[in-house]
Formats: structure tokens, sequence, C-alpha cells
């Protein structure tokens, strides 16, 4: 199997979303509203680097690519294009994601028990990553550690066409590395919905297709992707619980208030590195182990998020105590 898609992939995002941001009057930027933690307009034309360095380093693959997958992944970046450019409305977007994850299920041949929990997984996980799209260097460093997480437990896994689904992740880790020069603190552009949306589907579709090819476990995926899922599902819950418009833009993520209490962005990225790393590397150690180990192991994982978000929220609890702080967030 060549090494070459990640390494084209890499190169491509890197050479193409600088010539993107050279442009300067051309490029489509992220005015800053309620929910940013920027306060300047940045250009958001980083998924069309990301994107094109994928599909470049996946061309190597072509015959071995999963059309269930590819032509979704396609459809919600034209679709999230259009709405970086223009907007679209929530219902639009909504039916869109809902749309690409049907093909996943139908493609990957489910039992029909399962088809609503991986539709709803796809679908939530497509929207998440799009939440937590909001502090530099932040989705771009979740796909490198998630995405290679993934290659590796593949490759580890040594069951057929493994390596070609490896490459596939690797491909997707290395074109976010080639974004994420240019997006780490101070970022210099934004992936944008082009960019967060099709990240999001790629970690439900793959984490999907890799646990029906007995890759992993159904829980690998949520955890490899766990700093995401628990900060994005905890955080609408409590919305849901305190009543407020769910379509409002808001800044109640953890990864907001780090950032927004004094953590800033530089320091929330590394944190969430660590996390990103740990949560993945034990995942990959989990595989390995028996039944009892990987409830441990999701157990321990649960008690680690629960110190860490009463440790945001009592941080959190200060700032707003402070004078002038009383309306953040």
């Amino acid at each position: 199997m060549s090494h070459y898609p990640p390494i084209v992939s890499a190169l491509v995002t890197l050479i193409l979303t600088l010539f993107l941001t050279l442009n300067k009057d051309g490029t489509i930027k992220d005015i800053p509203n309620e929910r940013s933690l920027h306060s300047e307009p940045v250009p958001r034309v980083g998924g069309l680097g990301i994107m094109t360095g994928i599909l470049a380093g996946w061309a190597f693959l072509l015959h071995d690519l999963y059309w269930w997958i590819v032509l979704p992944m396609l459809g919600l970046f034209a679709m999230s294009i259009v709405d970086d450019m223009r907007g679209l409305s929530p219902k639009t977007r909504l039916i869109g994601h809902f749309i690409a994850a049907t093909v996943v299920v139908l493609g990957t041949a489910l039992a029909w028990y399962w088809w609503l929990p991986v539709l709803l997984f796809i679908v939530w996980m497509t929207n998440l990553y799009n939440f937590m799209d909001g502090s530099d260097g932040l989705a771009g460093g979740m796909a490198v550690f998630g995405f290679t997480m993934y290659g590796f437990a593949a490759l580890k896994s040594g069951m057929v066409g493994s390596d070609v689904f490896a490459m596939m992740c690797f491909s997707i880790g290395a074109a976010a590395l080639g974004f994420l020069y240019y997006n780490f603190y101070p970022a210099k552009v934004f992936m944008g919905d082009a960019g967060s949306i099709p990240l999001g589907f790629l970690a439900a579709a793959m984490g999907v297709w890799g646990w029906r090819q007995d890759y992993w476990p159904f829980w690998f995926p949520a955890l490899v992707f766990s700093p995401f899922v628990v900060d994005a599902t905890v955080t609408l819950l409590l919305r849901m619980r305190r009543g407020e418009q769910l379509s409002q833009a808001h800044r109640s993520h953890y990864y907001q208030r780090l950032v927004l209490s004094g953590w800033g962005h530089k320091n929330t990225a590394v944190l969430e590195y660590v996390l990103m790393f740990l949560a993945g590397a034990s995942a990959e150690w989990g595989i390995t182990q028996d039944g009892s180990a990987q409830a441990n192991l999701l157990a321990g994982w649960g008690a680690t998020y629960l110190a860490v978000s009463m440790w945001i929220d009592n941080r959190w609890r200060k700032y707003q105590a402070q004078p002038g702080n009383q309306d953040a967030g």
C-alpha cells in the first residue's frame, strides 16, 4: 500500500489554504457574532483546502473507496459551501444531514434495529463537530488526533481492507494537519461549515464502517472523539433544561468558557490536545482488552469528564463574579 495519500493530502491542503488566504478580496469571511471568540473578521475558506487535500489523497485509492461515504460527503461539502457563502436555513441543513446519514445506513447494510441509532449518531456527530468549531486550532486538532487513531486501530486489526481504510483516515488527519498550520493561535483562517460539517460526518461514517468491519467495537469512535462528543452533548442538554432557544448563538460550551475565563485560545487548544491524545490512546488500548476492562475504561473516562466539567464550571462562576463579567456567555 502506497504511503503517498496522506503526504499528498497534507501538501495540497497546505498550499491551497495559503493561496486562498492570500486572495483577500474574494475570500469568504467569518464575521464575529454572539457565539464568536474572535473580534475581527477571519477568512473562512479552510474547508476548501481540507476537502481538496482529502480528495487529492484519496485519488490514489480511487478503486477502493466506499461510495456510500464519499458521495454523501461530497453532497454535504457542496451544501456547506453554499451555506458559507449565502446561508441556509437550519431546516434545509438538517434535511441534508439526514439524507447523507441515510445513505450510510443503507450502504453499510445494517440490521434494521440499528437504523435509527446509527442515523441519529451520524446526524449528531455531523452537527456537534460544527458546534465545536469555535476556537483556534480546536476542530483541526481533533481531526488530526481522531482520524489518525482510526487509522492505527484499523491497521492493528489486520482485517481484509483495513490498509485502504487506514490510508483514507490518515489522509483526513494529514489534510487537517496542513490546515492546522494556519489555524493554530492566532488563526489566519477558519474551516467554516465546508470543513466542519464533512469532518463531523466522516468521523461518524468512518466510525460506523470500522465497527461494521470489526476493526473496533461500537464504543470506539465515541471515545476517540469524546472531547467533542461530551462537550457538545452536555452543553445541549443543559441548554434544553434551561429552556434556551437551541438555534440561538451562544457561548456555553466548556471550551468557550475556558477561553473567555482567561485560558485563551492557545492554552485551551493544548489542554484539548492532551484530552484528545489520551482519549484516543486509551481507546486503542481498550480494543485489545476484555469486556470488563473496556467497561472500566469507559467509566474512568466518564469520571474524568465529570471532574473536568466541574472544574470549568467552578472557574466560570468565579469569572462571572468579577465586576463587568456578569453577562458573559
